[in-house]
């Protein structure tokens, strides 16, 4: 029999494996540890949603006392750097958070998550494309995580809807100072917010898709109400229309373009976070279904109601929404910026979207199914009236038919994938 004699570099190569997998299983560690760590504070935030929801929803009025709970427990600024003062909170503990506040009030959920899509694209774009960090947005940052900052998002304009992908207002610059004008046909709790994230055409002259991402702070601007929020759901959004007049320092507009930042940060970070609130809201529909089948077996000796059929549907839905977001949150943390950018990535989160809103209104009609009469009620345990309300805005926010034909020409070009892991 041949032995081979161990070399200096095979020794070399199994101590890096040694670290590498040290590295990893300490990672996993301080994952787990700081996932312990937000549990009491989330619950804490939840319960007060959870207590308030149906006055805010009935009121259509901001849910103030769930979001001083969400600064009360520092859960604005978790995604801000260690290093500038917050907690680095990853997406997937991001989308954890959204999804716990779905189940207790949809209002609040949304607002986190719109919220958050927003730092992670000052997190992850306030360095140019040299590395060079911007003292601006560093300061902000630094300001988000000790003050607990609530951002506000405008993307969407005039008549163009939900095409956030072009711009019709530009930023008028003179000297380092700028300004902006913009006929924001949406700004979900504007009012309430401590500054505003915009999208803005580079200049005058720049073609409406060559758009900048500015932020400007409470101070910069003023909001003349153009449109009021009486809705059918998600009430407690506030997305009333304003027309927006802000003005700063040329150093708050982000130094990357934004069509880098809606393709790595933007447009995925927002459907997974939306997706993960969806997912809450359809989790506490599907409580309440189970909670009143329950009952129901009580009532008769333990037989099964023939309702109990669409609990089954409305659970194994759930799972399948829970496996599809987190599959999602695992193909967005793992990819590179390159990857981020390709046809293959934009069109899958895209459809993310698609798959996820429509799977959870699905969910919340079965249990709606489920409670019949005592689900339908506005009243009662086991009303599922408020979550179907709520749940029907999902396939509208950037809708749906929008997304389906602009997706139809990446089909066609997109590989068919050539194995089940692809």
């Amino acid at each position: 029999m041949n032995v081979r004699p161990v070399t200096v570099l095979d020794l070399d190569k199994d101590v890096q494996a040694a670290r590498n997998a040290t590295r990893s299983i300490l990672a996993a560690a301080d994952n787990l540890s700081a996932a312990a760590a937000l549990r009491p504070r989330v619950e804490k935030a939840v319960a007060i949603a959870a207590a308030q929801a149906a006055d805010v929803d009935r009121q259509s009025r901001f849910p103030q006392e769930a979001i001083a709970a969400l600064r009360a427990e520092r859960l604005l600024g978790i995604a801000v750097p260690k290093e500038l003062g917050g907690e680095g909170a990853s997406v997937s503990e991001i989308a954890d958070v959204c999804y716990a506040l779905g189940r207790a009030c949809a209002s609040t959920a949304m607002i986190y998550a719109m919220h958050q899509t927003k730092v992670a694209c000052i997190v992850r774009h306030h360095q140019n494309n040299d590395g060079l960090s911007s003292a601006w947005h560093q300061a902000l940052l630094r300001r988000l995580a000790a003050e607990q900052l609530l951002l506000a998002s405008s993307t969407t304009e005039g008549q163009s809807g939900g095409d956030v992908r072009n711009s019709s207002a530009p930023i008028e610059h003179n000297g380092a100072r700028i300004r902006l004008e913009r006929q924001a046909t949406v700004i979900s709790y504007g009012k309430a917010a401590d500054g505003i994230v915009t999208t803005a055409r580079r200049t005058a002259d720049a073609p409406s898709s060559d758009q900048v991402l500015t932020v400007f702070l409470k101070a910069d601007y003023t909001l003349e109400p153009v449109s009021g929020w009486d809705a059918f759901g998600m009430r407690g959004t506030c997305s009333e229309g304003f027309k927006l007049v802000a003005s700063g320092s040329s150093e708050q507009i982000l130094p990357v373009g934004y069509d880098k930042i809606h393709a790595q940060t933007m447009m995925p970070v927002a459907h997974l976070f939306w997706s993960s609130a969806w997912a809450g809201i359809a989790a506490a529909a599907v409580s309440r279904a189970r909670d009143f089948v329950r009952k129901a077996s009580q009532r008769s000796g333990g037989t099964l109601p023939p309702a109990a059929a669409h609990l089954t549907r409305a659970s194994a839905s759930l799972r399948s929404l829970n496996s599809l977001i987190a599959t999602a949150l695992r193909r967005f943390e793992t990819a590179d910026a390159q990857t981020l950018e390709t046809i293959d990535f934009q069109t899958g989160m895209n459809l993310h979207k698609v798959n996820a809103s429509e799977l959870a209104v699905a969910i919340v009609m079965s249990a709606m199914q489920c409670c019949g009469l005592a689900g339908y009620r506005n009243d009662g345990d086991f009303s599922i009236a408020r979550h179907l309300r709520d749940i029907l805005s999902s396939p509208i926010m950037i809708n749906n038919d929008r997304i389906l034909a602009n997706a139809a020409t990446a089909s066609l070009v997109s590989g068919i994938p050539d194995s089940l892991a692809d």
